[in-house]
């Protein structure tokens, strides 16, 4: 986000995402698909850039 000049309150405010959405990315919490693609889309980058699959215990 840094690189593309994005922050958490232009995420809220000029993309219409959730505060709750928000917090969840920040706190590496689940977030759904739909969000992990708009992610993508606002971000101009694939899935690779922001996520990562980590296997739980």
């Amino acid at each position: 986000m840094q690189e593309k000049g994005v922050t958490t309150y232009t995420l809220r405010v000029k993309h219409g995402m959730s505060h709750a959405t928000v917090q969840r990315l920040q706190r590496n919490m689940p977030v759904s698909t739909i969000t992990l693609n708009r992610l993508c889309e606002l971000l101009d980058c694939s899935l690779t850039e922001i996520a990562a699959y980590i296997k739980e215990s």
